[in-house]
């Protein structure tokens, strides 16, 4: 079976990026932790959708994993090097607002975190197609 990562996968578009997915024929890895609680509070949280997807898609996994972690994102796509035909990068820190109080998380998380992605695809599986 093929295999889609997705991030930001308890977010509004990751989330629907995986049913999409999983529906298609994929095994999807969803990184995901819910830093949208951090930055917005509590009923931000992407948990109760993580679970929902979790619960209704056997070939759906949630790895709680930050994209900031290069060895983490590293070791995923490690794990299924050879099986990723697709990565859908929907993991951000999404406020201009909130960027303001804290530069360095911001530009962390949206830059260095796309960069830890690109690098272990580009490592691990280097034909996948990847939608940012």
């Amino acid at each position: 079976m093929p295999v889609a990562i997705v991030t930001g996968s308890g977010g509004l578009i990751g989330s629907e990026s995986v049913r999409h997915f999983v529906e298609a024929g994929y095994d999807v890895a969803g990184l995901e932790n819910d830093m949208r609680s951090s930055f917005f509070g509590p009923g931000a949280s992407t948990r109760p959708a993580t679970e929902r997807l979790v619960q209704a898609y056997d070939e759906f996994r949630s790895l709680d994993l930050d994209i900031r972690d290069s060895a983490g994102v590293d070791r995923v796509f490690e794990r299924h090097a050879g099986q990723i035909e697709l990565v859908v990068h929907t993991a951000a820190q999404p406020s201009h607002d909130w960027a303001a109080s804290a530069p360095q998380v911001d530009f962390g998380v949206n830059a260095n975190g796309t960069l830890n992605l690109l690098e272990a695809s580009r490592r691990h599986a280097p034909d996948a197609t990847f939608v940012f």
